[in-house]
């Protein structure tokens, strides 16, 4: 049905390249390269000393990097000298990667790696300058930081319910040199402080080895792509359009120029047609000229599956998802240069576009940070 356009694909290109118009340069290698600038967010929590809380930090996956620094006092360019006394706490920075992790789950992880019942300092280190908080940059923050202590206290992990303090985001200043990577530059010293504090010893008895953001994905779990069981193929047929059925199912290829996607300009993300998994987003889209959607890196690269195709009479790298294992369309390095060289050239009926609109409706609220 619907492989007709591929089987003209063969015989075009095999016409051309017998006749001596087109020479083929297989693809061998394709790297997926960094996030890039539009893909991360930050978010600044307050965890007691900096050394560690940037140090615990930086394990998370999703986590970019994090920076040690100064928030919430006044006056300009504190030092590790006077920023006590101008009233600022000892806090973290963190850069990351909203398809990997949300602010949510940040928060969750920094809660369970600091004690978030002691409002007069953290561990050994008295005073308001080490006391634990959770900054929000707008609206949507404040109430994911609300929900998450609303978790921790439902499961009852504490005695009484947390004191946690809630704050709009301040100004963050970046400490000294020397603080940075303080656990790496000098890891014997970090030791011997971090185990003089007891604050492993407090995480162990508390949370034991669920370190993880477990309560907030749980959470999303209930509605996430993370629970999707590929359907039959009978209910497949009957959920999916023949064309979507073809492309997805039967590696067929849809029309160029002649597809939902390809001139789409809205700002929002495109997710798999048959579980709902994240893949590519409306920053990273860009007007290829081939007639499909194309983009110049995922959205996830944890849900994209990259495999050899050798359909045709040249050698191919087939994008597919991780949870359907639905077919998307193909990955090539002749992209635009400046945005790493690649070009995921996809089929529309394998996608759903979620205009940025409707993200939390649908339940992907934590990509709303990425159009900030």
């Amino acid at each position: 049905m619907y492989t007709k356009w591929n089987a003209l694909v063969v015989l075009a290109l095999g016409a051309l390249a017998a006749a001596g118009y087109i020479y083929f340069f297989p693809i061998t290698t394709i790297t997926v390269q960094e996030p890039s600038a539009e893909m991360t967010a930050t978010a600044l929590f307050a965890n007691g000393c900096f050394w560690c809380a940037e140090a615990d930090f930086e394990k998370l996956a999703g986590v970019v990097k994090a920076v040690s620094g100064y928030a919430g006092g006044t006056g300009e360019n504190p030092t590790y000298e006077n920023y006590a006394a101008g009233g600022h706490r000892e806090g973290v920075e963190g850069t990351y990667e909203p398809a990997r992790v949300s602010y949510a789950e940040l928060a969750e992880y920094m809660i369970k790696h600091g004690d978030p019942t002691d409002t007069g300092g953290s561990f050994f280190d008295r005073g308001p300058e080490y006391a634990p908080a959770l900054y929000y940059a707008n609206e949507r923050e404040e109430k994911a930081a609300r929900e998450v202590i609303r978790l921790v206290d439902a499961a009852k992990i504490f005695e009484k319910p947390l004191p946690l303090a809630v704050l709009p985001r301040p100004l963050f200043w970046p400490a000294e040199e020397y603080h940075q990577d303080y656990y790496k530059k000098n890891p014997l010293r970090y030791a011997y402080y971090r185990n003089g504090s007891e604050r492993d010893a407090f995480i162990k008895k508390h949370w034991g080895e669920d370190t993880a953001p477990s309560l907030t994905r749980k959470e999303a779990g209930k509605k996430s792509w993370r629970e999707f069981t590929k359907p039959s193929e009978k209910d497949l047929r009957d959920l999916l359009t023949p064309l979507q059925y073809e492309v997805t199912q039967h590696e067929a290829t849809e029309e160029p120029f002649n597809n939902e996607y390809d001139t789409n300009k809205a700002e929002g993300i495109y997710v798999d047609i048959v579980s709902g998994e994240p893949l590519f987003d409306s920053i990273h889209k860009y007007d290829s000229g081939t007639g499909w959607p194309s983009f110049t890196q995922p959205l996830a690269p944890e849900n994209i599956v990259l495999k050899e195709d050798n359909y045709l009479v040249y050698s191919r790298t087939e994008v597919r998802s991780r949870y359907a294992d639905s077919h998307l369309g193909h990955v090539f390095n002749d992209g635009p240069a400046e945005s790493g060289g690649l070009r995921y050239c996809m089929n529309s009926a394998a996608l759903r576009f979620i205009p940025k609109e409707k993200l939390a409706a649908e339940g992907y609220e934590e990509y709303l940070a990425l159009f900030d």
